[in-house]
């Protein structure tokens, strides 16, 4: 019954078409803006033939849903076929059919925006290898040596917890694929998003005060030589914990930049960590555990402008008081950190009874004490909706979930509602630089600093560092002349200032010459 549900209500809206009056007509043409989607994991059923998907659909028409974050790049591994990525050793229908295409199709015929989820730092979770011989595992993990080994690694010197293998964001190469990895998606596939999960350093260290992991040897000699410090850093030292925080936010940078230039109207969103108690209650963001242990700074993305939005897995149990009070607390802090971008509460359905569900909804969309409400809701995940499925059995729980959510006494989703826009995507006001800095053998000067001043611009100077290849941007920047300059380390001689015009919605280049070492 469930699949038929869509044509039902279809006939139904064709057959009182007549009766209706003007004012409807135009609520339905201009519906509120207001974010509702599942989260659609690989390691479920879902995408893996036309069928799944097709019901995947239904079901998210069922609970008045307008998007879908389906997971594509999983671990290394992709649910497509033409992304850099290698093509997925799960059980799916075998090619040519294509996951990604087949949701995209379906969803799009549906009305439904299709966000690739990429799981970003996570290489591998199974001690069988993957076949392909171009998957990063088989190429850079384990069995890699030197430079070529990605790997994350702890203090103690341990990198695979299990089976779990994940990539260090302080390595340039691995940097270096994972954007280029990205946007193969976006330029291959008709995608309205794409979203992160796990960019971040991983869970697992022995405090929630900082971060156990980043001792890829890599990342620590680049470590040293941006410091002049000879030491290994310990975990818990405030500016390795800092240098790491920036090797996440670099990377996100430099995504949200490749983003737009392959095609500026694609929306880049993250999984932002909300463990523990909320700001409110540790004292400030930067003391929360997000910040401090998984280094991973989604508020200071929002406010620069390099994410559009932040879908937050606010994964509590409603029936327990203080997993409810940190629910609470994060939804605030969530809805009000949202500046001019957007941020979506994301409950885990399936830690909740449907009724906690539904309670939970109404919170995440209810306006915070300072009058903010956050931009949507999504329910991680479509393949367990309740903590009820093992008993009621997982089709039962969907129907229960999409009835509560549309039609019950407390539904929030009884109307539909469209995606929210993106105004500085769709009509941009502002431009954004980049730029590479390397020496004429194609070295890097990895954290070189850069000063971006204005000329005939509005706004002030900003300053930043270049990441482990060269490469710089400064995202959002007002139109006008601007001057570039580098502060060259000491024995790198050459040009260390170019002019740049910034136009509105595009990005203006940094044409620094190839720099020269002496002696």
């Amino acid at each position: 019954m469930r699949r038929f549900l869509p044509i039902l209500l279809a006939c139904l809206a064709l057959l009182c078409g007549g009766l209706a009056t003007a004012g409807p007509a135009q609520a339905e043409d201009n519906p509120p803006e207001q974010w509702r989607s599942y989260w659609v994991d690989a390691f479920n059923e879902g995408i893996y033939s036309p069928d799944q998907v097709s019901t995947l659909i239904d079901d998210a028409l069922a609970v008045n849903a307008n998007a879908l974050i389906v997971q594509t790049a999983r671990r290394y591994d992709c649910f497509c076929n033409r992304a850099q990525y290698p093509r997925t050793d799960a059980a799916v229908d075998p090619a040519p059919y294509d996951p990604l295409d087949e949701v995209i199709a379906q969803a799009h015929a549906a009305g439904l925006e299709v966000h690739a989820w990429v799981n970003v730092n996570t290489m591998w979770n199974s001690t069988t290898p993957p076949r392909s011989a171009e998957h990063v595992f088989n190429r850079h993990g384990p069995s890699a040596t030197g430079a070529d080994r990605w790997l994350n690694r702890k203090a103690d010197g341990t990198e695979l917890v299990g089976a779990n293998a994940y990539v260090d964001p302080g390595h340039p190469d691995a940097v270096e694929y994972i954007v280029s990895a990205i946007r193969s998606i976006v330029r291959e596939y008709d995608v309205d998003g794409i979203n992160l999960d796990y960019i971040r350093y991983p869970d697992g260290s022995a405090q929630t005060t900082h971060s156990d992991w980043g001792y890829n040897e890599v990342s620590v000699e680049r470590f040293q030589r941006a410091t002049g410090r000879t030491d290994v850093p310990e975990p818990a030292d405030q500016q390795w914990s800092d240098w790491r925080r920036d090797q996440v936010t670099g990377l996100v940078r430099r995504i949200y930049l490749g983003i737009w230039e392959t095609d500026p109207q694609v929306r880049l969103s993250m999984d932002a960590i909300t463990y523990g108690f909320g700001p409110q209650t540790t004292g400030g963001w930067e003391t929360t555990r997000t910040y401090r242990e998984v280094l991973q700074d989604w508020a200071g993305w929002l406010d620069e402008g390099i994410m559009d939005t932040v879908v937050a897995m606010n994964y509590k149990r409603d029936w327990d008081q203080d997993q409810a009070r940190m629910y609470a607390e994060w939804s605030e802090f969530l809805a009000d950190s949202q500046g001019d971008r957007q941020a979506v509460n994301g409950p885990a359905l399936y830690l909740n009874s449907v009724s906690d569900s539904v309670r939970q909804a109404n919170l995440a969309l209810a306006p915070t004490a300072a009058g903010n409400t956050a931009a949507g809701w999504s329910g991680y995940s479509y393949a367990n909706p309740s903590m009820d499925v093992p008993e009621q059995g997982r089709e039962a729980e969907q129907d229960r979930l999409a009835e509560a959510l549309t039609n019950g006494p407390d539904a929030p989703f009884a109307e539909r509602a469209a995606v929210p826009g993106m105004p500085w995507k769709e009509a941009p006001e502002e431009g954004h630089v980049t730029g590479a800095l390397t020496l004429r053998d194609g070295t890097p000067l990895d954290g070189a600093e850069v000063t971006l001043t204005p000329i005939f611009a509005a706004g002030g100077e900003r300053t930043l560092r270049a990441d482990g290849s060269g490469w710089f941007g400064f995202a959002h920047v007002d139109p006008g002349l601007y001057l570039a300059r580098v502060d060259l380390p000491r024995g790198v001689v050459g040009v260390p200032v170019v002019p740049l015009k910034v136009g509105r919605g595009g990005i203006a280049e940094a044409d620094f010459p190839a720099f020269r070492a002496v002696p």
